[in-house]
């Protein structure tokens, strides 16, 4: 019976050490939380220049390599996770992610639903068509009868709702891109960022061309609601700023005229 006892009570020791070891402890701060798992995953889409892949598989990028500099300085690896940019909140309150680091607009439903960091680039919405119609579409007026496509959960989605647009979805903006070349679509509004670095002479989209800004935003990183993370990040911001590290690789990725001093 001595026997059987103990082994019981070995079991239920067991158990409850392996119950204590997966239950997150409920005082843990979300940094606490990054650096006991060891990796901070980050939520991103495929956009250059600011997160893309390089010829070996690597992600890459202006936000991408920063992102690998702040998890460093947290002493944890970094993990690239490609999302639905729809559903970027319910990644972060979820835990598939521990932040979105992705060139996003800040605004009111980011703010709403995030802690944000402090701003960091500045971007707009921009309407992409074929170059050799460019000349044609130069106003905001001019625009209106197009038919558009936009990345899904996107600030270009946002910005052919507020201007009565025509358009349908994509999954993304490089999607986007695709479908003008091909004559899918008649235009794409995407970020001026991305349309610098992906279309004109040079390029993959060479026959396309980028005319009419539409808005004019500011770009943050989100993580969930209360987190700590957010104001480290900002001090590594300003500390990065101030070394001027973060203009190098600005500059690396040809987005230095779009960083906002710390």
């Amino acid at each position: 019976m001595k026997k059987i006892i103990s082994v019981l009570a070995i079991l239920v020791l067991a158990l409850g050490v392996m119950s204590g070891c997966s239950k997150e402890d409920p005082n843990m701060t979300d940094s606490e939380y990054v650096q006991d798992k060891g990796t901070l995953v980050v939520g991103i889409t495929d956009f250059a220049p600011m997160d893309y892949k390089d010829e070996n598989g690597e992600w890459i990028g202006f936000d991408a390599d920063m992102a690998k500099a702040f998890a460093e300085s947290l002493g944890v690896s970094v993990e690239f996770k490609v999302i639905n940019w729809d559903y970027k909140i319910s990644e972060l309150d979820a835990k598939g992610i521990d932040c979105v680091w992705n060139g996003m607009t800040i605004g009111d439903e980011v703010l709403a639903g995030m802690e944000v960091s402090n701003a960091y680039c500045k971007n707009a919405q921009v309407v992409v068509v074929k170059a050799q119609d460019a000349e044609n579409y130069q106003t905001l007026d001019s625009i209106k009868e197009l038919s558009f496509v936009v990345e899904a959960g996107s600030a270009g989605k946002k910005t052919a709702e507020a201007n009565g647009l025509t358009y349908r979805e994509a999954e993304t903006q490089a999607d986007t891109l695709l479908e003008v070349s091909s004559g899918t679509s008649q235009a794409s509004i995407i970020d001026l960022l991305m349309a610098g670095a992906m279309i004109g002479e040079g390029t993959d989209y060479s026959d396309l061309a980028y005319t009419v800004s539409l808005t004019e935003e500011e770009y943050g990183v989100g993580f969930r609601k209360g987190s700590d993370l957010a104001e480290k990040l900002n001090q590594f911001f300003k500390d990065s700023y101030a070394d001027g590290s973060m203009m190098k690789l600005a500059q690396t990725y040809g987005v230095q005229e779009s960083v906002i001093a710390q």
